[in-house]
């Protein structure tokens, strides 16, 4: 197999991307895979974010008068692109954010549906006519471009968030700014040549419409408190989300939050367990624990326990870990050494606790020195608590019984996030009873699959400390717009609203 660096150099310059911003500069990139340092990338300033925004407040003057449906047109192209870079971009996924080569090609996939949403979506931004109570009025609400779209993405999805957030964006008259995060600065780089190669075909594409910051937090806070930032869309953890929030809203400007979820899944006695295991098994160990919807907890009935419980741990036993590049690899390395720290602390807890821990050790004969490869963690624990009650981005799964459903519930709605959760039953009225208002408090409600793996047609996101946040799918469209309720008398009267007479002399 090639050393990354190896791979990482001749893909970036078929996929378009300029030798000068990734041979010389201050930040390292550093591919999970192997440990090593394939590039070195020039960092952008906090005045360089502050003229992109400006150069996108200028592309949105230009952008908003063009229609909707051309803009469509713009979406389309981006995802004929897409689709022709398909391989190559989601090669680039797997060495940089370490996931696994179908994870890597389905990430792109992903890009490729929500711009095929976006040109649909291009001739159905719908307003309302409104019944009024006035005589020869008609009242309706329009829906108008928004403005700078601030995007502040994370390693794990390294380009499908982007995408949510710039298809919706852009298909409704809107710029996008983008901070990537550090850990995965290249493939934003792949992505902003392919952006470029789907504009020059439309021709047109005011100058500032998508741009790039790479670098650090600074970068992310100039899109915060920039007022000409109409929307920041930040997907992260919790705590900085908890940053983020106030500051911009401080400002009177719009978030869009997607941040942490401690995901449950609840085992019942009619569950058909040959379906669960493999539920469980994706949702808690694809892409080695590192997605927001990712299983973090399994909450199963003691009647199907000891039937269920020493069959996963086969799976977790089995799963082959290594170099994500290769055929028949399950789980790959964690992104970095803090995050294989933050995963043996919670480990440390969790036996602390009581908890009995399968797996979660280094697998130190894959890569070098500076790759982190673990074995995925099955941990039973005694209670629901400690470490049960946090996300830790690693692949952890915390087993505990139950026996009375109303408790099942009642432990999987007791933690601080509400992004994504499911059920496995076959009893209907657990079923009906789980996604109902008295059921899971998440987001996302699943019922007989896990809770990872979701499609763009859904509206993505959660409650609680996950933000509240929607993306792609259903009206989140309606997050990059302004509406505006407009009322029009085509009478010769002027009657007022709730009766109101206010008579003058003229």
């Amino acid at each position: 197999m090639p050393t990354a660096r190896d791979e990482v150099l001749p893909l970036l310059l078929r996929l378009g991307v300029p030798e000068s911003v990734y041979q010389a500069g201050g930040l390292p990139a550093r591919s999970p895979v192997t440990g090593e340092i394939v590039a070195e990338l020039r960092q952008a300033t906090a005045a360089d974010a502050a003229d992109a925004v400006a150069s996108a407040a200028e592309a949105f003057a230009a952008w908003r008068k063009v229609p909707a449906p051309r803009r469509g047109e713009f979406l389309r192209l981006l995802g004929e692109e897409l689709r022709t870079a398909k391989a190559d971009l989601g090669r680039l996924v797997t060495l940089e954010a370490g996931k696994i080569v179908s994870e890597g090609l389905g990430e792109v996939q992903e890009m490729i549906d929500v711009c095929d949403f976006a040109v649909g979506l291009s001739r159905q931004l719908y307003g309302l006519t409104i019944a009024t109570e006035r005589a020869d009025h008609r009242m309706m609400e329009t829906w108008h471009p928004l403005g700078v779209v601030g995007v502040i993405t994370a390693f794990n999805f390294p380009v499908a968030v982007w995408s949510w957030n710039a298809a919706l964006a852009f298909v409704c008259g809107d710029p996008v700014v983008w901070k990537p995060s550090e850990k995965t600065p290249l493939t934003a780089l792949a992505v902003q040549a392919i952006v470029e190669r789907a504009a020059a075909r439309f021709g047109g594409i005011p100058a500032g419409l998508s741009q790039v910051l790479i670098g650090g937090r600074d970068l992310g806070e100039v899109l915060v408190d920039d007022h000409r930032v109409a929307l920041v869309s930040a997907t992260g953890s919790t705590a900085m989300g908890r940053q983020v929030g106030p500051r911009v809203a401080a400002r009177f400007g719009r978030s869009l939050l997607e941040l942490g979820g401690n995901n449950a899944a609840i085992v019942a006695p009619s569950a058909d367990l040959d379906l669960a295991l493999r539920g469980i098994a994706f949702a808690a160990i694809g892409t080695a624990g590192q997605r927001c919807t990712t299983l973090r907890r399994l909450i199963v009935h003691s009647s199907v326990y000891d039937g269920l419980i020493p069959r996963l741990a086969k799976v977790y036993a089995t799963a082959k870990i290594g170099d994500p590049r290769e055929a028949g690899v399950l789980v790959g390395p964690l992104i970095d050494k803090g995050a294989y720290e933050g995963m043996q602390a919670a480990l440390v807890e969790a036996r602390k606790l009581g908890g009995v821990v399968h797996g979660g050790h280094r697998v130190e004969t894959l890569g070098g020195p500076e790759a982190f490869y673990v074995a995925p963690a099955l941990v039973e624990m005694p209670a629901h608590a400690g470490p049960v009650l946090r996300e830790t981005f690693a692949p952890i799964l915390y087993v505990v019984r139950y026996d009375d459903f109303d408790d099942a519930i009642a432990m999987h709605n007791a933690v601080g996030a509400g992004l994504s959760s499911s059920l496995f039953t076959l009893n209907m009225r657990e079923a009906e009873r789980f996604v109902s208002s008295e059921g899971s408090d998440c987001g996302i409600a699943n019922v007989n699959i896990g809770p990872s793996g979701a499609e763009i047609g859904g509206a993505f996101g959660g409650e609680k400390e996950t933000g509240g946040g929607r993306e792609a799918g259903s009206d989140a469209w309606k997050a990059y717009m302004r509406r505006a309720t407009n009322t029009i008398n085509y009478g010769t009267t002027l009657p007022l609203a709730q009766g109101v007479t206010f008579d003058i002399m003229g």
